[in-house]
């Protein structure tokens, strides 16, 4: 039975970063083109499930894709090729309780807070007052505001954060533009925040960075603050973020179970082979069995269904 409208708008105000009102309007879309035009949608279905996931596994911004893939339905058109390839390959949705787990941590992400994977905060609060009462920060801040008139790029709590972090510091917008009076200061401040190892100030007040794990579409990500003197056994709970981590694992890994998979190969491709030799000897049953087992390198009364798995994992 499909779910309403209101059920899944409260599926997404269980989400963390405030997704139902981002979603609301699309949500309340797709809901009326389901009375009106229910057909249409079962193109839509991968992307209307995913925007349930937390966003933190979102592989891009699926929220703009559903978009346009409503109003192509509204206007009369269809979903273009492009379109269609991309649903081929989206990957198929995250296990659930992966997801719940995710959504748990996104709600203390988004209060600033990790203790539930962190152990200790002594190290960040210890370097916060630090920081607050450096009288060397508070001239360099007093002179940064002068200059650069951050109040013009806080939002409406008076925060602003520096860029992300990201793999290998490879950034969307890592181009600074000197034309653009943004891009300056962009630059500015987080050259700022380099100094003074933060991810932001608000206000007055100098946000330091936060030794943090945040689960990614691509992986669990450990971020280490350049200040931190890391103590492997106590700073993180190990057991909960390999718990967390090995919900998303599919299968088991491992050098043998690798091993394994190339000799399974190697055997499989030897069945064509001998397939046809067994065909001309006009060999059946058991004896069709124990000549495969030989070939193959098998002990002989192997269960013939190890064979047939054998086709069924790598088809010729």
């Amino acid at each position: 039975m499909p779910s309403t409208l209101k059920e899944d708008l409260a599926r997404l105000g269980a989400q963390a970063f405030h997704r139902r009102d981002y979603c609301e309007s699309e949500m309340r879309r797709y809901h009326a083109l389901r009375r009106a035009k229910p057909p249409l949608l079962h193109e839509l279905l991968p992307l209307y499930d995913w925007q349930f996931v937390p966003i933190s596994l979102w592989p891009f911004n699926l929220q703009d894709v559903f978009a346009t893939g409503l109003t192509a339905f509204e206007t009369g058109h269809q979903l273009d090729e492009d379109f269609r390839a991309l649903l081929e390959i989206l990957p198929p949705l995250p296990k659930e309780d992966f997801c719940a787990a995710v959504t748990a941590h996104e709600h203390l992400v988004q209060a600033g807070t990790y203790e539930s994977l962190v152990t200790t905060a002594e190290k960040f609060q210890s370097m916060q007052v630090s920081v607050e009462k450096d009288p060397n920060f508070q001239s360099e801040w007093k002179a940064f505001k002068k200059r650069w008139k951050p109040a013009r790029y806080a939002n409406e709590k008076s925060l602003i954060r520096r860029s992300l972090s990201q793999e290998r510091n490879f950034r969307p917008q890592f181009h600074v533009d000197w034309t653009r009076a943004q891009d300056r200061f962009s630059a500015a401040f987080d050259a700022f925040c380099l100094r003074w190892s933060l991810y932001g100030m608000e206000g007055d007040t100098p946000l330091v960075n936060k030794l943090s794990v945040n689960f990614t579409p691509f992986g669990t990500m450990i971020f280490m603050p350049a200040y931190w003197s890391p103590d492997g056994k106590r700073d993180l709970r190990w057991p909960e973020i390999m718990k967390c981590h090995r919900l998303r694992s599919l299968k088991k890994q491992g050098k043998v179970l690798a091993e394994g998979i190339e000799d399974r190969r190697a055997n499989a491709k030897k069945l064509p082979a001998l397939d046809a030799e067994a065909k001309r000897l006009n060999l059946k049953g058991d004896a069709l069995t124990a000549f495969l087992c030989k070939g193959l390198g098998l002990v002989e009364g192997t269960d013939p269904k190890r064979i047939e798995r054998l086709r069924k994992e790598f088809p010729a």
